[in-house]
C-alpha cells in the first residue's frame, strides 16, 4: 500500500496552473532524486504543467533544515537576484516551510527584497497538524493531502481475515488538493485583487 505519488505530482502541477494561469517561473524543491517518491512526483508535475510555467529545480532531503539550507545558498547567488520567481513548490510540506523561512530571513537583509514575501508556497503531505494547519494560517498557500496509510491497511487486513480473501497486491491511495482547486483559484483571485488595489493605493 502506498500513496499515488504520480498523482500527487499531477495535483501539484494543477495547483501551479491555478496559481499561475498566465504562466511564470517556479522554484521547485525536490527530495532525494534516487527515491521513487521524488521521481514520480516530478514526473507527474511535468506531465500536467503547461510550457508557460518554467521550472528551476534545487535539491532538498525531505527536511525543513535541508530546504532552508538549499534555498539560502541559492538566494546568495548573484544570479538569483535577477531571477523572476513567481511560486515556490516543494515535494513535501516540511521543505516548503524551510524554504519560506529562508525567504523571510533573506527579505529582511536589504531593501527591495520584500518582493519575495508575496510569492505563494505550496507543499505536499497535508497532515492536519502541520500542512493543513499551515495553509489555514497562510504560511502555505496550498498542499496536497497524501492519505495516511496505516488505518486503511489495517481495515484491509481485517476485511481479508473476515472474508478469507486476499487484498490486491498493490493499492494506491488517492491524494487530493487542499484547498480544492476551485477554492484555491478563488483565493488567488482575491489575493491578486488586493495586490492590485494596494498598488493603486486603494
Amino acid at each position: 500500500m502506498t500513496s499515488d505519488n504520480l498523482e500527487i505530482g499531477r495535483i501539484q502541477g494543477r495547483q501551479m496552473l491555478t496559481l499561475l494561469p498566465q504562466g511564470g517561473s517556479v522554484l521547485y524543491i525536490q527530495g532525494p532524486s534516487e527515491t521513487d517518491a521524488c521521481k514520480l512526483r516530478t514526473a507527474g508535475m511535468y506531465e500536467v504543467k503547461p510550457e508557460s510555467i518554467q521550472i528551476k529545480t534545487i535539491k532538498g532531503n525531505w527536511t525543513e533544515a535541508s530546504a532552508y539550507k538549499a534555498v539560502t545558498s541559492w538566494l546568495r547567488l548573484s544570479t538569483s537576484q535577477q531571477a523572476q520567481i513567481d511560486l515556490i513548490a516543494a515535494q513535501n510540506d516540511a521543505m516548503a516551510a524551510g524554504a519560506k523561512k529562508a525567504f523571510q530571513e533573506f527579505s529582511l537583509e536589504g531593501e527591495g527584497r520584500g518582493r519575495w514575501m508575496n510569492i505563494p508556497f505550496i507543499g505536499v503531505d497535508g497532515v492536519p497538524s502541520t500542512g493543513q494547519a499551515w495553509v489555514k494560517a497562510k504560511t502555505l498557500t496550498a498542499t496536497v493531502i497524501a492519505p495516511p496509510i496505516a488505518g486503511t491497511a489495517l481495515e484491509m487486513l481485517v476485511k481479508s481475515v473476515h472474508t478469507g480473501t486476499n487484498p490486491a497486491e498493490c493499492t494506491m491511495l488517492p491524494p487530493k488538493s487542499y484547498p480544492d482547486l476551485e477554492s484555491l483559484q478563488a483565493e488567488s483571485r482575491r489575493g491578486n485583487a488586493r495586490a492590485a488595489d494596494a498598488t493603486r493605493g486603494i
